[in-house]
C-alpha cells in the first residue's frame, strides 16, 4: 500500500469533525507535526463514528450492530487500499505511513458492540479489562505508532495509559451512565462492600465510596507504570500522551481528594490548572512545515 499524500477536503473534513466533538483532544493533538496530527484526526473521526453508533438509542440493536458491521467491512477494505469517504481516506493514509493494526481497529469496534448487546452492568473483572482495552488502549496502540514510538515501550504505555484514562471516565461518568442503565463497576468489588448492581441503588449505597476509592488507586497505579513506560520513550514522541495525562490524572486526584462522596458530581480543573495546560499546549506545538 503506498503512503499517498492526505487531500485537502479530506484533511478538512477529519479535522472539522475532531474540532466540533468540543474536547480537548483537538487542541491537544497541536504537539504533533502537520501529517501525524492529520492521522490522529482521522483515528478520533473512525472513533467518533462507532461511537456515535453505538450510543444511538433511537436506533435498534439490531440497526446498530449492523452498522458497526458496516464499518468492519470497511476496515477489511482499508487493508485492501479501498477508501469511500474522507475518514477511510485519511485512515488509509495513515496505515501505509505508521503501520496501524487492523486488528486495533477491529478491537475499538468489538469494544462499542460491548455496549450494544445489552446495558453493561457490573462487569465481572475480566469482561471490564476487556472493554477497557478495546476502547482506550487498541486507541492508545494506534495512537503511539503516529506519534512515532512503535516499540515494546510504547506499547506499555497504550496499555496503562488507555487503563487509566478509561477507569477515570468511569469513575467521573457514574451518574451519566446511570442514566443510560450501565454501571461499569467490577462486580467483584461491588460485591465485597455489598453494593447491589442497580445503578441507581448503587449509587445510593453508602459504602459505594468504598469501591470508587478501589478503583481509583487502580487507575493511578496505572498512570504510574504509564509515566514509567513514558520514560523509556522517545520524549517528543510522548508528548501528547504525557499531555493526555497531565489532563485527566488531576480530575481523578480531584474525585480521590474529596473521597469520591459525591459520585455523581463531575469534577473540572480549576481555572489556573487549564491555563496552564494551555500554555504548555503552545509552548510544545510543533510548527515544523512538513508536507502532507
Amino acid at each position: 500500500m503506498m503512503a499517498a499524500s492526505y487531500q485537502p477536503e479530506d484533511i478538512a473534513a477529519v479535522t472539522a469533525l475532531t474540532r466540533a466533538a468540543g474536547t480537548s483532544f483537538y487542541r491537544g493533538m497541536t504537539v504533533l507535526s502537520a501529517p501525524r496530527r492529520v492521522a490522529m484526526y482521522g483515528v478520533y473521526a473512525f472513533c467518533r463514528v462507532v461511537d456515535d453508533i453505538a450510543d444511538d438509542d433511537g436506533v435498534s440493536a439490531d440497526a446498530r450492530i449492523m452498522a458497526l458491521d458496516q464499518w468492519r467491512q470497511r476496515i477489511a477494505a482499508l487493508y485492501q487500499g479501498e477508501a469511500e469517504e474522507p475518514t477511510t481516506r485519511v485512515l488509509r493514509t495513515a496505515i501505509a505511513r505508521h503501520g496501524l493494526a487492523q486488528e486495533d481497529f477491529i478491537a475499538i469496534i468489538d469494544g462499542m458492540a460491548m455496549d450494544i448487546a445489552a446495558p453493561i452492568m457490573a462487569p465481572d473483572e475480566a469482561t471490564l479489562d476487556l472493554y477497557c482495552d478495546r476502547v482506550a488502549s487498541a486507541v492508545g496502540r494506534l495512537s503511539i505508532r503516529i506519534f512515532g514510538e512503535p516499540t515494546e515501550a510504547g506499547r506499555r504505555v497504550a496499555y496503562h495509559l488507555g487503563r487509566a484514562l478509561q477507569l477515570t471516565n468511569i469513575l467521573r461518568d457514574l451518574g451519566e451512565d446511570a442514566q443510560r442503565q450501565r454501571l461499569y463497576l467490577p462486580r467483584e468489588l461491588l460485591n465485597a462492600y455489598h453494593v447491589p448492581f442497580e445503578p441507581h441503588a448503587a449509587l445510593a449505597h453508602p459504602d459505594l465510596p468504598l469501591v470508587l476509592s478501589t478503583l481509583g488507586d487502580r487507575a493511578a497505579r496505572h498512570f504510574d507504570q504509564a509515566a514509567q513506560a513514558m520514560a523509556a520513550c522517545d520524549e517528543r514522541a510522548m508528548r501528547p500522551a504525557r499531555l493526555m495525562a497531565a489532563s485527566y490524572r488531576p480530575l481523578l486526584e480531584i474525585m480521590r481528594a474529596r473521597g469520591f462522596s459525591a459520585p455523581t458530581e463531575r469534577p473540572s480543573l480549576p481555572l489556573w490548572r487549564k491555563l496552564g495546560l494551555a500554555a504548555q499546549l503552545w509552548l510544545l506545538a510543533d510548527r515544523r512545515a512538513e508536507p502532507l
